[in-house]
Parts: C-alpha cells; sequence; structure tokens
C-alpha cells in the first residue's frame, strides 16, 4: 500500500483520466490542537467518493456531506473547522478543541489537471520538492521548482497569494530483518513512511508479512547502489550482522539520505566504526553521518523499546530538533 499522499494523488489522476471532476482539499494552517498537519490532503467527488484525510472523520464527514449538496460553487473555496466565528461558520466543531482552516480546489478533467497531479506525483516519489502556488483572487494554481526549505505552507495574504510545499513522503530503509527490524517497520507504516525491507536471507523473508510494507529478497547496499536515497529517506541497519549492516552503511554515506543509523553497543559501535575506516573505505566524514549507537537513549530493552527509541529519534531529525538531554 502508497503512503497516503501518494494514494490521493493517484486517484486525483485515476478520476482526470476518467473524465470526472474532483475537489481537492489542503490543510492550510491549525491551532490548538489538531489530528492533521498544514499539508494534509483529501480529494474527492460530488458523489461523496474520496480518498485522504483532513481530521481523522469530523471534518470529512460534514464537508462530504456539503458538497453532495453542491455547496462549493467556484473554483475556490475556503473554510475554517472549530472556531464560532470560523470562514463559512461549518455545522461542526472538532472534539479534541482544535481549528483547521481548509482549502477547497475544484479540478476539471483536463490535460491541464493531469499535468498538474503528475507534477505532484513526480515530487513525493522522489523527483524533487515542488511549491504549488495558488493565487486567491483569481484562482488560478500553477506549479514550481523549489528548495523543499521551509513551512509547508506560507500565505501573503496582501497579495492573495498562497505557497504549497511538497516534497519526497518520508521512506524508510531498513537493512536487514530481525525483531527490531520488525517493530520498526510497523511502528514508521503507522507514521506514514514508505517502508522498504531488505535482506537476502531466504530463512529471514520467508515469514515476514506486515501489510503496507515493501519487501525485497537482496542485499541492501544492492538496493540502494541502484535505487538511491532521496532527501526525505531514513536508513537503519538493525541485524547485528556486518556483511548486511556494514556495506549498507557503506552505500547510504553516499546519498542524501537524512538519517543514517546502526543498532549496537558503545563498544560494537566503536569496532564498527574503525572497521569503516580501515577496511570500508570511508573518511571521517562520512562516518560521523552514521548514527551509532541508533536512537534516544529511553533506556530501551526489549525489541519494540529498541524500534520505539529509533523511530522517534529519525522523526526527531526530520522535524529538525536537537537532541534533548536525557
Amino acid at each position: 500500500m502508497q503512503p497516503l499522499d501518494i494514494q490521493v494523488v493517484d486517484q486525483a489522476i485515476s478520476w482526470c483520466d476518467g473524465g470526472q471532476d474532483f475537489w481537492l482539499c489542503t490543510v492550510l494552517s491549525t491551532f490548538g490542537s489538531s489530528p492533521r498537519a498544514p499539508g494534509s490532503w483529501l480529494v474527492a467527488q460530488a458523489n461523496g467518493d474520496h480518498c485522504g484525510s483532513l481530521s481523522g472523520g469530523c471534518v470529512e464527514e460534514d464537508f462530504l456531506e456539503r458538497l453532495q449538496e453542491g455547496e462549493f460553487q467556484g473554483r475556490i473555496n475556503r473554510i475554517r473547522y472549530g472556531a464560532a466565528d470560523g470562514l463559512d461558520n461549518p455545522r461542526v466543531s472538532l472534539p479534541c478543541g482544535g481549528v483547521l482552516d481548509v482549502l477547497i480546489e475544484h479540478w476539471p478533467a483536463s490535460p491541464r489537471t493531469r499535468e498538474h497531479f503528475q507534477a505532484l506525483k513526480g515530487a513525493l516519489t522522489g523527483d524533487g520538492p515542488v511549491a504549488r502556488i495558488i493565487c486567491l483572487n483569481t484562482s488560478e494554481a500553477g506549479i514550481e521548482s523549489d528548495s523543499g526549505l521551509g513551512q509547508k505552507v506560507v500565505e501573503d495574504a496582501q497579495n492573495g497569494i498562497l505557497t504549497l510545499r511538497v516534497g519526497p513522503v518520508s521512506r524508510l530503509i531498513i537493512a536487514g530483518l530481525s525483531p527490531v527490524a520488525s517493530a520498526c517497520a510497523s511502528f514508521a507504516h503507522s507514521l506514514g513512511f514508505d517502508v522498504i525491507v531488505c535482506d537476502p536471507r531466504p530463512e529471514e523473508v520467508r515469514h515476514f508479512n506486515l501489510p503496507g510494507v515493501t519487501l525485497r529478497q537482496e542485499l541492501p547496499s544492492m538496493w540502494i547502489a541502484r535505487e538511491g536515497c532521496h532527501g526525505a529517506t531514513a536508513v537503519v541497519a538493525l541485524t547485528h550482522d556486518p556483511k548486511i549492516d556494514d556495506t549498507a552503511l557503506m552505500e547510504a554515506v553516499k546519498t542524501d539520505a537524512f538519517y543514517i543509523g546502526v543498532m549496537g553497543s558503545l563498544r560494537t559501535s566503536e569496532k564498527r566504526r574503525e572497521r569503516l575506516l580501515r577496511i570500508g573505505g570511508l573518511n571521517e566524514q562520512q562516518v560521523e553521518q552514521i548514527r551509532m549507537p541508533i536512537g534516544l537513549n529511553i533506556g530501551s530493552k526489549t525489541p519494540a523499546e529498541i524500534a520505539l527509541s529509533v523511530m522517534a529519534d529519525i522523526v526527531r531529525v526530520r522535524q529538525g530538533l536537537t537532541k534533548p538531554e536525557l
């Protein structure tokens, strides 16, 4: 199963190819407690068919009901959910007490629409980040290349311009199967990562079956060398087998991966460091990219606890936060 953002864009392209109009909803901003972050998408048709999520249920139900009633006319509408003085005064409030500001765009089935959403799919799958530029005054929407840096949603209220950044879906490459790797894959999938597990060992892959996770029966180093890693990729080695772990690290440091880590004690990590420098051909700068030991120090012992510490550290780095003192 693809990550949700890719599912949304694929559905939009499918409807467009079938000659069907649709509406794209984007969370512009959140206030207080809210279940979905700015930039989250939902795509829907007038009959109520939809893909994606804005709130986890309560907002979607109201929006789809109003859409079927023909309430949203014109190319662009905007609604605020969760505030008594919200735009268009929606009929529901969020039970979590938060506020969502939502942009609603009507897209007709056309070659231009398909080109727009195909560009979004390319950005999500690693072609490079883009920015959707929405002019609220003219209802025009375009695509520009982007650095991928900064807030996902930026509004220039004075000129009526919205900049909506779209970048690669977060990806986790797990080098080798182990109890920690399985728990890590499950956590990552639930967090919306595109998860790929690589392991060449038939006895290990035979019994692995986690819905939504891609399994490749090959050396992780070979997969990374062939497919590469975009800037939203994390690579973790979790087997204690140098033939799998070390070779994966040697390829990962050549990529744009934002996080590279390997499991092991301080003593094991020091031996690995020496090995990578002496035998692996890495330099000091490349070795410094590797987080070893991996994860946050939360006193983890069990596979699930170790996986939790790994994913917490990956999310921390992805969010640009400094490491907490523990």
